[in-house]
């Protein structure tokens, strides 16, 4: 008998579902007794050892489904040693939880810290399993995290349908798109969208190259400008600051980025300037069509590393080839945006400016 244990960690994405039906699919198929438990809203579900026993049909009809069935929540790497406020150690709760069980094996859905904590009990000897997911494809060691591309798809769908508008009133458009830390969304969503500026965290900004964008297009005749803006994206002048002093300055903002740079472009250059920010829809919905698939890719693989015996690695895409890699080569890296990558280079070709020049 085989007894798995399936959680989902983090932020929520598109596909989680896709995922786990892989892995349960592929189980239910190897002609092996199965038994799997779902535990309940990510790592607390194993902290405090809430779990729901799962039977076949819980896997039908979700591929389509967003979200996860299990429920998600976050639960930070830096404070896994802390005790949670009634007086719980985590790290052997969570052992205690599957040791309890008698698992053979966890498979955990989740982005970087998420991946971090799952290596941290393979450490601890549970054999576990990794599956990418993010929308902002920032775990290391994959060129591509389910999620990834349905984010895309709605922050495009955002700036096609702000297009409209925006050339037939004249206004400049701020769209703020997904990205703390990274910039992968609002890159290939203001490529796709056709953006005039794209500012991520990866290349700092100065202002005055965004008003210059403004205004050329302005002269070339061009009533309307569109700016996709990381939210996380940061200024030279931040940039060049401590990184203490910056997350200091920047934990005092009143405004999101995408409205502080709103009001520097109205009092720069007069003109009618409007913010959009599709923020969790980015999130949401049914994922497309690539989602489904990776999603399902990497739970089989998941799957059958449990049939094989094999753990501690996260499943990964590496150059369109599903691969195993070790969780301990991936935990606690990020996959930032290359700022000399070609994909940049070639849309500062085409006229997109990044703000750094």
């Amino acid at each position: 008998m085989l007894r798995v244990g399936l959680l989902t960690s983090g932020g929520d994405c598109q596909a989680l579902n896709a995922a786990m039906r892989g892995v349960a699919k592929t189980l239910y198929t190897s002609g092996r007794e199965v038994e799997i438990f779902g535990f309940l809203n990510g790592y607390q579900g194993m902290i405090y050892n809430r779990y729901r026993k799962m039977e076949r049909e819980n896997f039908s009809g979700i591929l389509t489904r967003g979200g996860t069935i299990l429920g998600t929540s976050r639960t930070p790497f830096k404070l896994l040693d802390e005790p949670t406020p009634d007086g719980i150690e985590k790290v052997p709760a969570m052992i205690r939880s599957y040791q309890s069980l008698r698992l053979d094996a966890l498979v955990v859905g989740g982005g970087n810290g998420s991946t971090k904590t799952a290596n941290r009990l393979a450490e601890e000897g549970l054999n576990v399993i990794a599956l990418p997911k993010t929308i902002d494809n920032d775990t290391w060691g994959t060129d591509y995290t389910f999620g990834f591309d349905s984010a895309i798809e709605i922050a495009t769908k955002c700036i096609d349908d702000i297009h409209t508008t925006a050339s037939s009133h004249g206004r400049v458009f701020v769209i703020e798109i997904m990205g703390h830390k990274v910039g992968w969304i609002p890159l290939y969503a203001g490529m796709a969208g056709g953006a005039d500026v794209i500012l991520i965290p990866e290349i700092p900004y100065d202002i005055e190259n965004v008003i210059d964008v403004i205004e050329r297009r302005e002269r070339g005749g061009k009533r309307f400008t569109i700016i996709a803006v990381a939210e996380g994206a940061i200024t030279k002048e931040h940039a060049a600051m401590k990184k203490r002093e910056r997350k200091k300055l920047l934990g005092l903002r009143s405004a999101t980025v995408a409205n502080e740079i709103a009001d520097q472009l109205i009092v720069s250059t007069g003109r009618e300037v409007r913010v959009a920010i599709p923020g969790h829809t980015q999130r949401g919905g049914t994922p497309c069509a690539r989602d489904r698939v990776f999603a399902t890719q990497v739970g089989i693989e998941a799957g059958m590393g449990i049939l094989e015996g094999e753990y501690g690695f996260m499943v990964a895409d590496r150059n369109r080839e599903i691969v195993r890699v070790p969780l301990s080569e991936v935990a606690g890296k990020l996959k930032y945006v290359d700022p000399n990558c070609q994909l940049i280079r070639q849309a500062k070709m085409m006229g997109i400016s990044f703000g750094d020049e």
